[in-house]
């Protein structure tokens, strides 16, 4: 298995097309953007995928920003196919984001996870992330 950073000029039609059916798994409702709409010099953003035998197993992506309370990173759409789950490939797509963070000088991690998403609220909690008190609001536009 190997785990890379996805760069806009890997972002082929095929590599797309693995993503949308990976990102199904994870929210079948929702449109997703091509690959290439997120690579521009305003979006800091980062997609770690994992792939074996050519074929996308996992992916995991972070936006990074800075407000007055600091430089922060907010990640989303952590997702492992569904045959694949258990073998550990959710973490090792974490831990690299975690190293891009640290890179990139971030000063807090912030994620969202669903209640029914026990696994991944394991994983969070095993890698150091704590819930907070917060209760998190959303307004679709």
């Amino acid at each position: 298995m190997k785990i890379a950073l996805l760069r806009k000029k890997d972002s082929t039609p095929e590599l797309q097309n693995q993503i949308r059916a990976l990102f199904q798994q994870l929210a079948p409702t929702k449109k997703q953007l091509q690959l290439h709409e997120m690579f521009n010099d305003k979006n800091d953003f980062t997609l770690v995928y994992g792939i074996k035998d050519d074929e996308v197993l996992g992916m995991a992506s972070m936006c990074v920003y800075s407000v007055i309370s600091g430089k922060k990173a907010w990640i989303e759409d952590v997702v492992v196919h569904e045959d694949a789950r258990g073998k550990g490939l959710g973490r090792k797509l974490m831990q690299k984001l975690l190293e891009v963070a640290k890179d990139k000088a971030v000063t807090e991690i912030l994620l969202f996870s669903a209640e029914h998403r026990v696994a991944a609220k394991q994983l969070y909690e095993n890698l150091g992330f704590e819930m907070s008190a917060s209760k998190l609001y959303k307004l679709p536009l």
